[in-house]
């Protein structure tokens, strides 16, 4: 049977009780926009991220038999802090001791996949309560072969802009996105005579002229294999060199083309505690700093503790395997992988500036000179390119 606008409506109402800044429905076909898909996984944009070749992706009747409606829900997470494109102000700290990195705004806290995804099992549920016929559903949170930023759009949650996000005219694009794949027939929160959210990006390029690295090659259009985000987290092997230099001090995802955009100037603030950032002690069973730290760095009150937002480089260089199966239990920095993060710290030690004779200068070097000489290879070449860097 065809549910009515009315139970479409108690869908989007009950998601917003659950949590959800926003929610929608849209019938489980082949988005147009999909059509794209081969053309640019032809290109090569997909880099090692071979997953995104599930020809499912376009056939939501291969992942669920049956399905005919996707459920789309988006959860603001926009911390209260500053952007990464801030000035150095915003960045001021009491320690003053050592350079900083930036992890993506989003794995701050708790691992999103497990706080929507409880949210979601929590709206199957009051669905299997609310409705009587049986019926399957599948819940996905970025995992599986739903794209959920395109369903999100056809459920009317906002437009797919230039940097590829989706933008809520009210929302801006700090939003993670969930869906449920089902077999109940919803009629879609968007009539067959309405229109999607318009597209207001207009004129506005800042995204693409500000993305350090030309990620964005064209308006709608992202390379991921020049992605800081890729580069720091899904690339398994050794960053491209001529690409280090361009990432910064980004150790985990990146938030330029987000930052920049105007749609975000007004975005709301997230309370929501599992969503702040998460600050971890420094002492202590699970983890210590190497012997090469001065009494300076290690002992120094300001360094109890690490937050996951600016977090000291040297603490993350220096993590050991335990300490980061510890340290990021339960958040998304562990997709990363160990390798990957010190691989990734110390291209940030590199980009850092620090000059010969500063305090920070011999602990760095000394840090990079031990990870040079690592029996993985990736991390070796990572810090003896940082070493020469900082000359």
């Amino acid at each position: 049977m065809i549910y009515s606008v009315e139970d479409t409506r108690w869908v989007v109402a009950r998601a917003r009780a659950i949590g959800f800044d926003l929610a929608g429905i849209a019938p489980a076909s082949q988005f147009p926009e999909l059509a794209r898909l081969s053309e640019w996984l032809e290109r090569g944009y997909a880099g090692e991220m071979h997953y995104l070749k599930d020809p499912r992706r376009g056939e939501p009747h291969r992942i669920l038999p049956g399905a005919k409606s996707v459920i789309v829900c988006a959860l603001n997470y926009n911390a209260a802090r500053s952007y990464s494109t801030g000035t150095a102000a915003d960045f001021s700290f009491a320690d003053h001791c050592g350079p900083r990195g930036w992890i993506s705004r989003y794995a701050w806290g708790d691992d999103y996949h497990d706080v929507l995804r409880g949210k979601l099992q929590e709206l199957i549920a009051a669905l299997r309560e609310h409705i009587r016929e049986s019926f399957d559903a599948r819940a996905y949170v970025d995992t599986g072969p739903i794209v959920e930023r395109i369903a999100a759009k056809h459920a009317g949650l906002g437009w797919l802009a230039k940097n590829t996000c989706l933008i809520n005219e009210q929302l801006g694009s700090w939003l993670f996105l969930g869906a449920i794949l089902t077999t109940l027939d919803f009629t879609p929160s968007l009539e067959p005579h309405e229109m999607a959210a318009p597209d207001l990006c207009g004129n506005c390029s800042l995204c693409i002229d500000a993305c350090p690295t030309g990620a964005l090659v064209e308006p709608y259009v992202l390379d991921a294999r020049r992605c800081i985000s890729y580069l720091t987290i899904e690339l398994r092997g050794g960053i491209p060199t001529d690409l280090r230099g361009a990432m910064g001090r980004h150790v985990f995802g990146c938030d330029i083309c987000q930052d920049v955009c105007p749609w975000n100037r007004k975005a709301p603030i997230t309370s929501l505690p599992a969503l702040q950032p998460r600050v971890r002690p420094v002492k202590g069973k699970a983890q210590s700093y190497p012997e090469s730290y001065t009494e300076e760095f290690s002992s120094s009150p300001a360094h109890s503790q690490e937050s996951l937002f600016h977090p000291h480089l040297e603490w993350l260089a220096a993590l050991s395997e335990e300490d980061f199966r510890q340290v990021f239990r339960g958040s998304a920095v562990k997709r990363a992988k160990w390798r990957g993060l010190i691989r990734n710290a110390c291209v940030a030690l590199g980009n850092s500036g620090v000059c010969p004779g500063s305090p920070e200068y011999s602990r760095i070097t000394n840090l990079l000179t031990t990870l040079s000489n690592s029996v993985d290879p990736v991390i070796a070449e990572h810090a003896a390119w940082a070493l020469r860097s900082l000359g």
